[in-house]
């Protein structure tokens, strides 16, 4: 049996019929057509499907819709656009650092919160943040120096 619920996803308000137990993923792709979220694994191993939920990142495979209450949604779509990407789409692109691109959504999102909260990460730092993301092309080196040049390019726009 489906009900209501209000979602605030990338700065917008959404009204949608959900299911008990739905998953936060299903929700954003099939009913919101925000299909940048990826559906890895389904067991919270992968990170494909990462997004931010109020202040922490958050699974969105195992997350059930109906417990998030109030709390803003970032999905990739909401850090920029195709006219103004984040630093860190572009430093990703940049850095040549996506190859199939399927895990990108989460390391992005993730990228983004870590320099959110430090400007100026360690690579140990950095490593430590994705470690929960699988790249099954094996860019990680690449993608690491990426967000490490995203982290330089926020530091000097904030001059």
């Amino acid at each position: 049996m489906e009900h209501m619920i209000r979602l605030r996803v990338n700065g917008r308000d959404f009204n949608t019929p959900v299911a008990k137990g739905e998953r936060l993923i299903h929700v954003l792709r099939d009913r919101l057509g925000l299909t940048g979220t990826r559906y890895g694994c389904g067991a919270e191993m992968c990170g494909a499907c990462v997004v931010r939920v109020g202040a922490r990142l958050a699974f969105s495979c195992s997350l059930d819709v109906n417990d998030l209450g109030d709390e803003e949604i970032t999905t990739v779509e909401g850090l920029g656009s195709a006219a103004t990407l984040h630093p860190v789409q572009q430093a990703l692109l940049d850095h040549q650092a996506g190859q199939c691109g399927y895990c990108l959504s989460g390391i992005i999102v993730t990228a983004a919160h870590l320099l959110s909260a430090n400007a100026a990460p360690t690579r140990d730092q950095t490593i430590a943040a994705l470690d929960c993301h699988l790249c099954r092309c094996g860019a990680h080196l690449r993608i690491i120096a990426a967000v490490e040049a995203a982290a330089a390019t926020l530091r000097e726009q904030s001059k």
